[in-house]
């Protein structure tokens, strides 16, 4: 029979229930609401200076002053070590300190990176934003351990949502992100919250959300199966190349240009370079400056250049090495959809269909994160105009993202991410991405 001290435990561990749900529905409404007007400004910014930059090309011949800038602005700030994303993910995982000069410093440095063209995204900024301003939230409101990272996920997850419009990815990618193949469901309610308020507050001040119109879209049957097997086997190859090639470019800067702001203003000179030597072969073309969203909605409408993935990986790799700031996702985006626009119609898949495959597959790969994936193609594609994705096509997309999962290895764009089991057999590993030893 049960003591009467363990029931007594029992109930205070019922009672103490509805205090903690009531806790998490207060702070997770104050971190949307403030993530999510930051993100609306970030968004609304970035959208001033691309639109800048494109009536204005001479704008790219600041690259070099750019890039001095960004690296003098960190130096000033005392954050010449910021290792951007990772320091958040360290965050959750281990308590870091996450001081708030980094929102004002990302947000500043990110929108100079595209005001000058150099090839960033914007996610791993705003993951940075919001984590650094709900991390801050709670110092100030004295959360303990466990609880202040439980905040800065819903930092991430309001941020990420309010930039893109996907609160179920948002979500779900805060809580997978730090350490693959654990879920961090203290935060489920949370974080769903936050990005959920982050959604409505930038849709109130006008941010729409990131949608694309697939084409296509095959039933699922055993030819489609193999076709989008396949199809996850080359995302996956294509995700490991990703990862090396943004993991040695800051190697080879180190190697030869030590010195931060001879970098910054040699990396401002090569995309300048590479942008010149892409106009011989394409006349008048800035794809590859800025994030590249105009171009990732091309492919998905079924049409992109053969050269363009690879040139895109280039010039990201380039720019961010150097020391420029943004974000890889977006990126990842314009290299999955414009290689799967490419490689699908070899499969005898439809292009669009290949692009919406590629942008989620390649976004598993680099992140190893497949439940987010799953979702994120459920919020980017669920309105295609060939009808909403069904049970069918989406289980066409969970093959590729599972197969790009699984043959990607232990690589990722996140060094301090953890890889906590392995990918082939239920095995703890406790790994950081990156090692690449097998379990």
């Amino acid at each position: 029979m049960d003591t009467t001290q363990e029931r007594n435990s029992r109930l205070r561990a019922l009672l103490a229930h509805p205090g903690t749900f009531l806790k998490w529905l207060l702070f997770a409404a104050v971190i949307g609401l403030v993530v999510g007007c930051v993100g609306t400004g970030f968004s609304y910014a970035l959208t001033a200076v691309t639109n800048l930059r494109t009536a204005r090309p001479w704008l790219l011949g600041l690259l070099p002053l750019g890039g001095v800038s960004i690296v003098l602005l960190y130096r000033v700030c005392g954050m010449e070590k910021d290792r951007g994303t990772n320091f958040v993910l360290a965050a959750v995982r281990e308590n870091a300190a996450l001081p708030l000069r980094t929102a004002p410093l990302v947000f500043l440095s990110t929108v100079i990176t595209h005001l000058v063209g150099g090839s960033s995204g914007r996610e791993g900024a705003i993951l940075q934003i919001g984590g650094s301003i709900s991390s801050s939230i709670g110092r100030w409101m004295r959360l303990d351990d466990k609880d202040s990272r439980i905040i800065t996920m819903c930092g991430m997850a309001a941020g990420f949502a309010a930039l893109f419009g996907t609160p179920l990815t948002a979500a779900m990618f805060a809580m997978e992100v730090v350490s693959v193949g654990v879920l961090y469901y203290a935060a489920i309610v949370p974080c769903v919250l936050s990005a959920v308020i982050g959604v409505w507050v930038a849709q109130l001040f006008g941010v729409a959300p990131t949608v694309f119109t697939l084409s296509g879209i095959p039933g699922l049957s055993p030819l489609t199966l193999l076709q989008a097997l396949a199809m996850g086997v080359l995302f996956a190859l294509l995700s490991i190349l990703f990862c090396r090639i943004m993991h040695a470019a800051p190697r080879l800067y180190d190697r030869f240009l030590p010195h931060p702001l001879v970098r910054a203003a040699v990396g401002g000179g090569l995309v300048i370079a590479l942008t010149a030597l892409v106009w011989l072969w394409n006349p008048g073309t800035f794809d590859y400056n800025g994030a590249g969203a105009g171009v990732i909605h091309t492919a998905v409408a079924g049409q992109a250049r053969p050269e363009a993935f690879v040139l895109k990986m280039l010039f990201t790799a380039v720019t961010l090495g150097a020391g420029f700031k943004g974000g890889e996702i977006v990126p990842v985006f314009f290299t999955g959809a414009t290689f799967g626009c490419t490689a699908a119609p070899l499969l005898g898949l439809s292009p669009s269909f290949g692009a919406g495959l590629g942008m989620v597959s390649v976004f598993c790969g680099v992140t190893n994160c497949p439940l987010t994936s799953l979702l994120l193609a459920l919020e980017l594609f669920g309105g295609s105009s060939s009808g909403m994705l069904s049970g069918q096509s989406l289980c066409l997309f969970a093959v590729s993202i599972a197969v790009s999962y699984m043959l990607s290895g232990y690589y990722g764009l996140y060094s301090e991410q953890k890889i906590v089991y392995s990918k082939l057999r239920p095995e703890f590993i406790d790994q950081k991405a990156n090692q690449h030893r097998e379990p």
